[in-house]
């Protein structure tokens, strides 16, 4: 298993101190990445995560999928890589 992990439906207030506390809880954070547009700067509302083990990844995947942040329900799943090539609109 991946232990970067993919964190959506994040509030556009959460820091990645905030994030990296949050996931803390579960295991060792090894680092954490909101990200936000390229223009404007704002948070894009998703963020990644990854964590030092793949056992700490499934315990995080666990214990905070569905776990209200700042009143919003976060879901958390494994990275998948981003698709590599020439297919851009």
């Amino acid at each position: 298993m991946n232990n970067k992990l993919f964190v959506g439906n994040l509030a556009y207030r959460v820091s990645e101190q905030e994030l990296g506390d949050l996931f803390s809880q579960q295991g060792s954070v090894v680092s954490t990445h909101i990200a936000t547009d390229r223009v404007t700067g704002k948070q894009r509302g998703f963020g990644f995560v990854e964590m030092s083990s793949s056992a700490e990844a499934e315990n995080a995947i666990k214990g905070l999928n569905g776990f209200a942040l700042q009143g919003r329900p976060i879901s958390v799943t494994v990275s998948q890589p981003k698709p590599r090539g020439n297919d851009r609109y």
